[in-house]
Parts: structure tokens; sequence; C-alpha cells
């Protein structure tokens, strides 16, 4: 079993600043991905970014240039650096690791951010 613990979340002001973190745990395989998705009040879980044990990243269009995506693979932790953040960035966001043949799913408990002023 995989176990997934976020952290970082928070209120920030627009324009402002927030590192997510997540720490994986568990029996993980070596090749995995890694990621974060949201969800609003009202709307879908979406894509926020992800990364490849090999350093491979893909971006949502609304993180492109001001969010940024890294990993510490020793570690199995993977890392959200957020600037310039905006009110519509407010979410739940969610940590995510894929791994295994079955390409199976592990979620964390997701954790609040809030951009207020």
């Amino acid at each position: 079993q995989v176990q997934l613990v976020e952290s970082g979340g928070g209120l920030v002001q627009p324009g402002g600043s927030l590192r997510l973190s997540c720490a994986a745990s568990g029996t993980i395989f070596r090749v995995n991905v890694m990621g974060w998705y949201r969800q609003a009040p009202g709307k879908q879980r979406e894509l926020v970014a992800s990364i490849t044990n090999g350093g491979s990243t893909t971006y949502a269009d609304s993180a492109k240039g001001r969010f940024t995506i890294s990993r510490e693979n020793a570690k199995n932790t993977v890392y959200l650096q957020m600037n310039s953040l905006k009110p519509e960035d407010t979410a739940v966001y969610f940590c995510l690791l894929r791994h295994g043949v079955a390409r199976t799913d592990y979620w964390g408990q997701g954790t609040q951010v809030t951009v207020s002023s």
C-alpha cells in the first residue's frame, strides 16, 4: 500500500507564493509519475502538473510560467512551487502517485490553497 501526505497549503494574497510538498511511503515502484491536481468548488478535478521519475514534466496551461514541479526520488517526495498566485488558483490541491503495469493511482488527502486579499 502507498500513502501520500501533503503539506504547505494555506492562505496567501494575490501575487504571493506557496510551496506544496507531498511525501510518499510504502512499496513504490521505481518507474512512476507523481503530480498535483486541484479541485475548486463546483468544478472537476484537473491536472496542474506532473513529473516522471526521470524528470519529464507536464503542466496545465494555467500553470505554465508560474508553477514549477520538482521531485526528490530518494525521498519519494514531490514539490510544487507556486508563484504569482491568482484568486482563480484557489482550490484543494491533491497529490497523485501512479505506478505499476496497471497504472494504479494513489491520492493524498488534499491541502487547501486560498488566494485572497
